[in-house]
């Protein structure tokens, strides 16, 4: 089993003397219970709010299928009315988690883009 680390990131508490820049970091090990250390793969998602909770879906669609859309809307074909899939796993979550998630997926692309950027100016013309 591999050991899974995140930082999180809390926000300063409010009425704290701590500067909202300043920002304690705190490893957090999640121990996997049953069957939820294996990956699951989505290529879907959908994000449904309740007052105080996001749902959020995550699902699969035949890749075949979503291929084949283009190719049919091209040719004046007609498209499906509704597409089925398969849900995959379904997570509620806070706005705070929310939003941490938002802010470590936003870092994640960041550093994808730097990643591609660099390997672009390496790469011989």
């Amino acid at each position: 089993m591999a050991d899974s680390k995140d930082k999180k990131e809390p926000a300063a508490a409010a009425g704290s003397a701590a500067s909202s820049t300043t920002r304690a970091t705190l490893g957090i090990r999640l121990v996997p219970v049953d069957n939820s250390d294996q990956p699951v793969v989505a290529n879907y998602a959908q994000v449904n709010v309740l007052p105080g909770m996001a749902f959020i879906d995550f699902g699969f669609l035949e890749p075949g299928l979503l291929n084949a859309l283009p190719r049919v809307a091209k040719q004046g074909g007609k498209l499906p009315e509704s597409l089925n899939g398969k849900l995959a796993v379904r997570v509620a979550m806070s706005y705070e988690a929310a939003a941490s998630l938002h802010q470590q997926l936003g870092r994640m692309l960041s550093g994808l883009g730097a990643a591609a950027a660099a390997a672009r100016q390496k790469k011989p013309n």
